[in-house]
Parts: structure tokens; C-alpha cells; sequence
């Protein structure tokens, strides 16, 4: 792809794992385990083409509500990824971060999450971003209790603009997301950076997360191509 037309932020749904194993009579946590396999092909793929940010929806402030057993799964899969990929984070200058209700994760998981950003924190090619224990309306009410606490103290201050909210956010210097892309066909945003994505491309493909691979990602990436943002503005004055 043209450089000028690659997004420099991408964010991804990824649904469709538990849809994946019971297609093929398996155990939920399998299709959670190839889901894996589809995150470090498209992390792999994101950087190799330049990609500046990736942001992957992991685990939402809802899945807490599903049953115990895959909960705990996905939480020591999370871990064995993590201590997996640390060495080729490293060596792709890969920093990764995470934003979400980090404190609500199993103990052993959040050490290695933070042991993982400590080590990658000084690398500058691409920022992997994992969305845990993550709900875009708590984000949202976080930041406003956040600004309002700041404003407090601070007397005389004007009130809180959309500037001064986003610093707010978990992630304040990551720009908005130029493409979110959703796979498995459902047509939701499921409380993913509600925000961020005002102006986001969408992208929703009917392919399952465990099959998303590079081709697939490379597909997105060539239909973003051809969108025309307007960002509220006419096409007049876009092409002007």
C-alpha cells in the first residue's frame, strides 16, 4: 500500500473464536487459543507494513460475565502470550500497553502485563495496545470523574472542553483509531472506544477471528484505501 493512504491507527474487534471451535466441535478455549495464532499474524503483518498503532479489543468489561472456566482460560492464555512474545516484541521494537480496568485481572496476569510494558516501554516502531477488562462507556465516565477531580483543584478554572477530557483517557496520546475493523459480520461496536471512533472507518468482515490473517487484514486495509473521509465536511471541501 501507498504509505499516504496506510492507517496510522488501526483498531480490531476480534469476535468469532467461540463461534470457530464449536463449528468444528471443540472445546471453546480452542478457538480461543487459535484466536492466538491470528493475533501475532496480524501484529507480525501491522508492523512489517508500518502500521504506527494497534489496538485489539481482548477482553471487555462483560466478558467477566461469561463462565468461570473460559474466564481462566483466556486469562493463562493472555500470560503465555505475553511471556511468548516478549523476545519478538524486542527485537521488532514493539512497546506494549493496555488500557482498561487493568486492576480487575487475576493477580499473576497483571504481573506479567506490567512486566511486559516495563521491559518493551523504550521501543518507538509501533505501539501494540490490548483493550483488558476494557468498556469504552466506563472509559468515557472515568475521564469525566478524572477532569472533574482535576478541576476541583483548581479554582477559577474554565470548563472541561473535549481537549482537556482526552487527556483524561487511558491512552491520551494515541490518536484516534483511522480504521476499526470487526470480524465475524455482527454490525456493533460492543463499547469499544466509543469516543475515539466517532470518525473511524469501519470495516466488518464474515470472517471468524482464528481465520483472520494477513490476507484478510491486507483485504481491510485495501478497502480503507478507497474510503473518502469528510470528517462532517462536504466533498467539495475535502478535495478542495
Amino acid at each position: 500500500m501507498p504509505r499516504k493512504s496506510l492507517p496510522r491507527h488501526v483498531a480490531i474487534i476480534m469476535d468469532g473464536n467461540g463461534r470457530w471451535a464449536q463449528s468444528r466441535k471443540l472445546d471453546r478455549v480452542e478457538g480461543h487459543r487459535e484466536g492466538a495464532r491470528s493475533v501475532r499474524a496480524i501484529v507480525e503483518t501491522a508492523r512489517r507494513l508500518g502500521v504506527r498503532y494497534l489496538t485489539l479489543y481482548a477482553f471487555s468489561t462483560e466478558n467477566w460475565g461469561r463462565p468461570t472456566a473460559e474466564v481462566r482460560s483466556l486469562m493463562e492464555l493472555l500470560g503465555e502470550y505475553l511471556e511468548d512474545e516478549l523476545k519478538e516484541m524486542m527485537d521488532q521494537q514493539i512497546r506494549l500497553r493496555a488500557i482498561g480496568s487493568l486492576d480487575q485481572l487475576p493477580g499473576p496476569t497483571r504481573e506479567k502485563l506490567e512486566k511486559t510494558m516495563r521491559a518493551t516501554r523504550r521501543n518507538r516502531r509501533m505501539d501494540l495496545i490490548l483493550a483488558l477488562s476494557y468498556g469504552g462507556r466506563q472509559e468515557i465516565l472515568d475521564a469525566v470523574n478524572s477532569a472533574v477531580r482535576a478541576r476541583n483543584g483548581n479554582a477559577g478554572k474554565s470548563s472541561i472542553t473535549e481537549a482537556g477530557l482526552r487527556r483524561h483517557f487511558y491512552a491520551p496520546d494515541v490518536p484516534d483509531p483511522d480504521l476499526v475493523i470487526r470480524t465475524s459480520g455482527e454490525l456493533r461496536l460492543s463499547n469499544f472506544l466509543l469516543w475515539q471512533s466517532a470518525y473511524s472507518e469501519l470495516y466488518v468482515t464474515e470472517t471468524l477471528w482464528p481465520d483472520f490473517r494477513e490476507k484478510e487484514f491486507k483485504g481491510a486495509l485495501r478497502a480503507y484505501e478507497k474510503r473518502e473521509r469528510r470528517f462532517g465536511l462536504t466533498r467539495e471541501q475535502v478535495t478542495a
